[in-house]
């Protein structure tokens, strides 16, 4: 079984591990903080011992020697929490007045307050707090033991810290609950996609979430690319198909005539009518090419800043000798500068096709003129067409379905720039193709 990544177990693992430091931290903070109390609450015992044993009045305070067998006497303790406390009375000389517990007895001093004390033989800590009565006629001393002090506050310690040990599984849980419930929505979306046939569905709906919109609407878009791209796949078949079929069938019956009994002259018009018909396909195939460009170039290529003027004095520049040996008058009015976001490539192959079609279906003497406009960015071609025009030019209509090929791709460029093709006055008179490109110009 091939082990693939997850989106939910990378953000369970990363969720429980964040979750164990931060509990890991809350316990060891709590046994901290519950021994801290701990110990703060038995000083504050021995305190209040110490106050209401003064309260009582020095006269209570009397000699009694035999009072430390009382600390041995469980039958007394009553609560878990119970301590073992040992009180020492002395007077202003330092004589002992009373003694109750099992601590050994320390020495009389003066001082008051809290402090550590290590007694007996072997030695062991205690922990003592000592006060004088008003006036100083009575010294009291309240101790308990360390290890007592430190077992009450580990006790208490760990009831504080046990709590966030057993609820880290069931938070885990709840997490893991929660973790896979929010990705419900994303899980919903991944199953739609692969699910989804670009062939028949019109795209993916998405969850309601504002995060998954972008998502589906990428994808929507590209399952209409993809579709849009099939489709003019299929229109392209069906272009090479029909406008290959007949300078085939062409070169095919001149090829065949070649082989009968020719005259000189007959055997050279078949030749000329052959070499006219590889023409004619490679012009088709230049065009059919050309159009396969411009579907792939919309989803391939990024438009980039093109200065039109520029481009029209480059692509003119090329037809320079072709229009110098067929009689044409070339010229190029590109003054104003205007740049625009385009794909330079798209363009070029627009104004070829529109510069070469004036040249190869106007006679000699016809002035051609390429020219840029600024507002709307445009790039016309404009021919005089004082006489008639070559065989073979078909101006074009208002339909697609009538236009050349060549003009097909004008179209499709135009179409890919959010722009079209104008063609005005087609005929005998002067002829205008401007192509006009959509978003305006860059400033």
């Amino acid at each position: 079984m091939t082990w693939r990544p997850s989106l939910f177990r990378h953000l369970l693992v990363w969720a429980v591990g964040a979750l164990l430091v931060v509990w890991a931290a809350f316990v060891a903070v709590g046994f901290r903080t519950g021994a801290h109390e701990a110990d703060e609450l038995t000083d504050g015992h021995l305190a209040s011992v110490a106050s209401l044993l003064l309260a009582q009045g020095v006269g209570e305070f009397r000699p009694a020697p035999s009072a430390a067998a009382l600390g041995g006497r469980t039958e007394l303790k009553a609560h878990d929490y119970q301590q073992s406390l040992s009180i020492f009375a002395w007077d202003s000389a330092g004589k002992l007045l009373t003694r109750i517990g099992e601590a050994p007895t320390p020495e009389f001093a003066e001082g008051e307050g809290f402090s550590n004390l290590s007694l007996g033989q072997p030695p062991s800590e205690w922990r003592a707090y000592a006060r004088w009565s008003r006036p100083r006629d009575v010294r009291i001393m309240v101790m308990l033991s360390l290890a007592e002090q430190d077992e009450l506050a580990d006790d208490i310690a760990a009831q504080v810290a046990t709590p966030g040990l057993w609820l880290l599984p069931v938070v885990a849980l709840v997490l893991t609950l929660a973790i896979r419930q929010g990705l419900r929505p994303l899980m919903d979306l991944s199953k739609e996609i692969h699910s989804l046939d670009i062939h028949r569905d019109a795209g993916v709906r998405g969850p309601p979430h504002e995060e998954f919109k972008a998502i589906a609407d990428s994808i929507n878009t590209l399952v209409g690319r993809y579709n849009a791209a099939l489709e003019r796949e299929r229109a392209l078949a069906g272009e090479v198909a029909h406008e290959l079929r007949t300078p085939l069938s062409a070169l095919s019956l001149h090829a065949s005539s070649l082989r009968g009994p020719l005259s000189p002259a007959e055997r050279e018009q078949a030749l000329n009518q052959l070499e006219s018909g590889a023409a004619r396909a490679g012009t088709v195939l230049t065009h059919l090419l050309a159009l396969a460009r411009t579907s792939r170039s919309e989803l391939a290529e990024a438009a980039e800043p093109v200065d039109l003027c520029e481009l029209a004095r480059q692509v003119t520049a090329e037809y320079a000798q072709s229009a110098f040996l067929s009689g044409h008058e070339l010229s190029v009015d590109a003054q104003s500068p205007c740049t625009v976001r385009a794909h330079p490539v798209l363009l070029q192959i627009a104004l070829r096709n529109l510069i070469g079609n004036a040249l190869s279906h106007t006679p000699a003497g016809t002035a051609v003129q390429v020219s840029v406009g600024t507002n709307p960015p445009a790039i016309a071609v404009t021919d005089t067409g004082h006489a008639r025009r070559r065989q073979g030019f078909v101006p074009a209509p208002a339909t697609t379905s009538g236009l050349s090929l060549g003009h097909q791709v004008v179209r499709r460029v135009a179409a890919v720039h959010d722009g079209r093709l104008d063609v005005s006055g087609p005929g005998e008179g002067p002829t205008c193709y401007r192509i006009v490109l959509g978003g305006g110009a860059v400033t």
